[in-house]
């Protein structure tokens, strides 16, 4: 099964650094960066709006408990975004695509 998880990040510098850490450490088959976002959220009883930066991170689900402890030990925030969604669908040649990128040996 393949994953879709997101993660928000408080600036381009930390979305880069946790980026490239999950793609070089194949954690990660790719990660956007999709920079100017705002979020709106309740944090502590109050209601915040944020400049952040999303990250679009494709993987696999068995690489999901080292990701995520990846993201915690790199990422400034208390309580970092860290969600998954499994991919249901996509094109094979893709899917390969991560599968390969993933292995230990490529």
């Amino acid at each position: 099964m393949y994953l879709l998880v997101l993660c928000t990040c408080p600036d381009n510098s930390v979305a880069e650094l946790i980026g490239r850490a999950l793609v070089e450490d194949k954690l990660a088959a790719c990660v956007n960066i999709m920079p100017g976002i705002t979020s709106v959220y309740r944090w502590q009883g109050n209601v915040e709006f944020a400049a952040e930066v999303q990250l679009l991170i494709k993987t696999a689900s068995d690489k999901y408990p080292l990701l995520e402890e990846k993201i915690n030990s790199l990422h400034p925030y208390e309580t970092p975004e860290i969600i998954a969604l499994n991919i249901q669908q996509g094109d094979k040649h893709y899917l390969n695509w991560i599968t390969e990128s993933l292995k230990e040996n490529s």
